[in-house]
């Protein structure tokens, strides 16, 4: 906004009031953006959409994983069944040869790799990083797989104008989501990609199903 002001031939002290005046002016303009009708709505779907997935509890998913980090890669076939209590993952190499599997339950994960040798942990991203080289968020994924934030943790987010996340930061994560599919009435996401200080990992995810609330 261009502002013209004249102020030649005022005496001072009606110069000092409008000045005064004009740089209130100026400063309510600078420190109080409009925002525009289109960004409104779209605030409102993303908290509609949000609140539609947020109800989602178990779900099935098939597709591919890639994985790079500092110090090894992977890249293959992913299964991954999710309920409130329970996960179960297998990760295949891109001949179908079964790479690992791990299996969460509330005491523990227990990952079992391709001879056969089991191992456990408290957490997934320490148990993956020990036998895998590289760390799987899996607290996190169960939530940002779906296009939300986790619950209970700061994150900050965009969205477009559907109201569908394009991004999220989250617990030392960055997650972008570039393409959705429409899923049972949902809107869910089908390439994701998501990187840390240590790992980059690119999902795609090929077949929901199960989705339960």
């Amino acid at each position: 906004m261009a502002l013209h002001l004249h102020i030649c031939g005022l005496h001072r002290p009606y110069l000092l009031l409008t000045l005064g005046l004009t740089l209130g002016l100026l400063n309510a303009c600078s420190t109080s953006p409009i925002q525009s009708s289109e960004t409104l709505y779209s605030q409102r779907l993303n908290a509609a959409h949000l609140k539609h997935i947020g109800g989602i509890q178990q779900f099935s998913l098939q597709g591919r994983i890639g994985v790079q980090s500092n110090y090894k890669g992977f890249s293959g076939g992913l299964f991954w069944q999710h309920t409130p209590i329970a996960d179960e993952i297998n990760l295949h190499s891109p001949l179908g040869g079964q790479v690992a599997s791990i299996a969460k339950n509330p005491e523990t994960i227990t990952l079992t790799d391709a001879s056969g040798k089991q191992i456990s942990a408290s957490n997934a991203e320490t148990l993956t990083y020990q036998v895998l080289g590289w760390s799987l968020p899996l607290d996190g994924l169960q939530d940002w797989a779906l296009g939300r934030p986790t619950e209970n943790s700061p994150s900050a987010s965009t969205w477009d104008d559907n109201g569908l996340l394009t991004s999220l930061s989250q617990n030392g994560w960055q997650i972008e989501y570039q393409n959705y599919a429409d899923k049972d009435g949902y809107q869910l996401p089908h390439k994701i990609s998501l990187k840390s200080e240590q790992v980059n990992l690119k999902l795609i995810i090929e077949k929901w199903s199960n989705i339960t609330p």
